[in-house]
Formats: structure tokens, C-alpha cells, sequence
């Protein structure tokens, strides 16, 4: 009879488990880890830069001559979610600030090295233009020149043969 189990002790088992689970969880601290206001002030003033970067590459490809209709939407974007992530720094929500702020970032990110890339793709566009824009004025001048010179050559022959076209 030492072994026989019966639902009283299945209960009692139950009952006693569940009671310990509750005492220790009530006197264990229940820790939150969220973001510091300094850790979220850093990552806004990351973002920050990066969007200050971000303009710049614009603010270059644009004096280049590039399209950066496009890119100019998505700075937008980038600058959304900072002035997100500043708001929620200011109303003391760190998480938030901290979650925008690397969105942003993310958003952003490679972005310099594409309008690099468009910026150069811009200067070399423009080279060609100004390229064929030399070389065709060059070779107009030399037309102009070439088709002056034999309208004169024939006027001359005209004024030789007395005017009589034989």
C-alpha cells in the first residue's frame, strides 16, 4: 500500500507545484530590458548623421545633373522615421526612439554608395554631351568652311568663263 497513488496525492502534487511556482515567481524580480535614454539618444544621433551623409551624396549628384527624383524619396522616408524616433525621445519611449531610429538607418543604408554611383554615371553623361557638343560644332565649322570654299571656287570658274554656262 506504500505505492498506491490516488487522486487526492495527484491533486495535492498539483496543488503544492503550482503554489511553489507562484511564490517563486512573485519574489524573483521581474526584470524589463528596454533601451537607456542614453542608448537611444546615441542611435538617433547615428541616425542623424547618416541622413546628414545621405544629403549630401543627394545635394552632389544633383549639381552633377542626376535624376534624383527617386532618391529624394527615399531620403523623405529615412527622415521620416528619425523625426519618429526623435518625437519618441522626447515623450521618453526609448524603445521606440531606439526601433525608428535603426529603421532608419536600415532604410539608408548603401544609399551613399548608389548615388555615388549616379553621381559618376551623371558626370560622364555630361562629358559625352559636352563631347559631342565640341566635336559636332567643330565638325559644323569645318562644313561651313569646306561648302564656302567651293561655293567660291565655282564662282570664280564662272567669272572666268564669262558667266556662259557651255
Amino acid at each position: 500500500m506504500l505505492c498506491e497513488i490516488t487522486m487526492f496525492g495527484v491533486k495535492f502534487a498539483l496543488v503544492f507545484v503550482a503554489s511553489t511556482l507562484m511564490v517563486f515567481s512573485s519574489c524573483t524580480p521581474f526584470y524589463v530590458f528596454g533601451a537607456s535614454e542614453n542608448e537611444a539618444v546615441a542611435a538617433v544621433a547615428a541616425a542623424e548623421e547618416n541622413i546628414v551623409l545621405c544629403y549630401d551624396a543627394v545635394a552632389e549628384a544633383d549639381a552633377a545633373g542626376a535624376n534624383v527624383t527617386a532618391l529624394l524619396s527615399k531620403l523623405n522616408e529615412g527622415g521620416e522615421l528619425l523625426s519618429r524616433a526623435e518625437l519618441a525621445v522626447d515623450v521618453g519611449d526609448f524603445d521606440s526612439a531606439v526601433v525608428f531610429a535603426n529603421q532608419s538607418r536600415a532604410l539608408l543604408d548603401g544609399f551613399v554608395d548608389g548615388v555615388g554611383a549616379l553621381t559618376e554615371e551623371a558626370i560622364e553623361e555630361s562629358y559625352l554631351g559636352f563631347l559631342v557638343n565640341v566635336v559636332g560644332s567643330g565638325a559644323g565649322a569645318v562644313g561651313v568652311v569646306c561648302g564656302g570654299l567651293v561655293v567660291w571656287r565655282l564662282l570664280k570658274k564662272r567669272e572666268e568663263t564669262g558667266g556662259v554656262a557651255e
